[in-house]
């Protein structure tokens, strides 16, 4: 099939503002370099991204790798053709409770502070819903603790206000947007929680792939190209993002791509196998039901011909 047989492409992107859908959307360089109409749709969590693909009413999404993974399981034909960002999910508490380092990063004295407590959190099956339950079963207190889910993460707020939940966990805005109406401090950073987590990936649908390929390869350089502008240029792309996005302005942009700074396209094996200890995580969880293997999560062929030079996530960005 050529180009002028598609007629649109669907992209699903999330409020996450380090993702290159900001900057590709407002700048409307996916419609310019690959002369297609788009959709842009948004959603407030990974899960609800991957239930659209199921019903095949998508071709792109942003979103973190474990929904992704539940999506491949429960039968979504997708995969992961480049990463992204990493390392993007962090808990934020009341400011008298003690970070993971103040308690010599023991786990079980960590979490011992949140028995029968709250703790805040995305939609089940989101990244930061599934590290979280790993981390509280890993501690043996998966009966002691609440988790709360949130369809819409904003909503977090106004529950901490009110003590309902003491804590959060959820991506690097967190914090900064919590910091300006509670006291609150991180008590797990995300270069400490777990290494390389693939907070986020472009997945496609194997139609697209398989039948447009000339489109996805188009879509990834862009993809690769807004990677490198974040980390070699974040204040244009702040600029950008603040210019269309409501209430919230540079420094709260800033703030958060410096708390999570890890951002590049490639697939490295350090994402690669970051993501198939989540297969394990989301099995013993009762998330998934079968052992996925490598190639059903990702295919590799278009990223290591866009992307061929080692990775860039440890780069960090220039400010």
């Amino acid at each position: 099939m050529t180009i002028k047989d598609l007629k649109k492409i669907r992209i699903a992107f999330l409020s996450t503002i380090y993702h290159t859908s900001f900057p590709l959307m407002f700048n409307n360089n996916v419609e310019k370099f690959l002369g297609i109409k788009t959709e842009w749709e948004l959603h407030g969590t990974g899960p609800s991204i991957i239930k659209k693909f199921l019903q095949e009413e998508l071709d792109i999404g942003y979103i973190g790798l474990p929904p992704s993974i539940i999506g491949i399981d429960k039968g979504a034909n997708i995969k992961c053709i480049a990463g992204g960002h990493v390392e993007g999910t962090i808990m934020v508490a009341f400011d008298h409770f003690k970070s993971i380092q103040e308690v010599d990063n023991n786990i079980i004295d960590f979490f011992n502070q949140f028995r029968n407590k709250f703790i805040g959190v995305p939609k089940r099956g989101s990244i930061h819903d599934v590290m979280l339950r790993d981390c509280i079963e890993k501690a043996g207190l998966e009966d002691k603790i609440k988790i709360k889910n949130y369809d819409i993460t904003d909503f977090i707020l106004p529950d901490m206000e009110k003590k309902i939940v003491e804590a959060a966990v959820g991506t690097p805005a967190l914090p900064v947007y919590l910091n300006q109406y509670l006291t609150t401090k991180v008590v797990i950073p995300t270069k400490i929680w777990w290494p390389y987590n693939p907070s986020y990936g472009i997945i496609v649908s194997d139609f697209l792939i398989d039948n447009y390929r000339e489109i996805v390869e188009r879509f990834i350089i862009l993809h690769k190209d807004a990677c490198t502008s974040i980390r070699q240029n974040p204040r244009a792309i702040a600029k950008i993002v603040e210019k269309e996005v409501e209430f919230i302005n540079l420094d709260f942009i800033l703030n958060t791509f410096k708390i999570s700074p890890k951002y590049c396209a490639a697939l490295p094996p350090e994402y690669i196998n970051s993501t198939m200890e989540f297969v394990s995580v989301l099995q013993k969880l009762g998330y998934i039901e079968r052992k996925l293997n490598e190639s059903d999560i990702f295919d590799l062929s278009i990223i290591e011909k866009i992307h061929p030079e080692k990775h860039h996530y440890e780069n960090g960005i220039v400010i």
